[in-house]
């Protein structure tokens, strides 16, 4: 059972998405969502849509949300790293991705600009819950991402739910195909 706010997240997800298809703009849900789309139910609630996004498509990801009611908060952080936009309790973190000469997707700014991200994580089919279908990075990305998050932001522990989802998303890699 989907909480009110769920919903709305969700409902926002596909506002995303449908934005996004219509400028050509490239985005995928990363995070607690993606987990939930390439599970195909909601695993825990969430505070907010984390998304990666290309750093030289944002400024017109960033006028669309905008006109559809969000509102870009200001810096800290570094707008070249990473987008945070809001309206009311819906929440969407954009982290920002570049590339570097050889094509391995990296940090777009910020002190970790130019570190690689995992290889491969956009390489995922689109996923569908709830009747949102939208892009997610791939499970061994996400493994990757949760796993490092704690070596690569030094202070920052492993979190319960990053270790939930890790077991989950696992599981979801050993279980043979529907």
């Amino acid at each position: 059972m989907t909480s009110d706010l769920q919903n709305r997240q969700l409902a926002a997800i596909g506002e995303v998405v449908a934005a996004s298809e219509r400028l050509g703009v490239h985005v995928w849900l990363r995070g607690g969502w993606a987990m939930d789309f390439l599970l195909g139910r909601v695993t825990r609630p969430h505070t907010d849509i984390d998304w990666f996004a290309h750093h030289d498509e944002a400024p017109r990801l960033i006028l669309a949300l905008t006109d559809l009611g969000y509102t870009l908060a200001p810096e800290p952080p570094s707008h070249a790293q990473q987008l945070d936009l809001s309206r009311g309790d819906i929440e969407h973190s954009f982290a920002l991705l570049a590339a570097d000469p050889t094509g391995r997707l990296t940090v777009a700014g910020g002190p970790w600009a130019g570190s690689p991200w995992p290889d491969g994580m956009l390489d995922n089919e689109p996923r569908a819950l709830a009747g949102v279908h939208c892009p997610i990075i791939t499970a061994q990305a996400q493994i990757e991402i949760k796993q490092m998050m704690s070596v690569w932001v030094p202070g920052r522990p492993r979190r319960p739910k990053d270790i939930a989802d890790i077991a989950q998303l696992h599981a979801a890699l050993a279980a043979p195909p529907a």
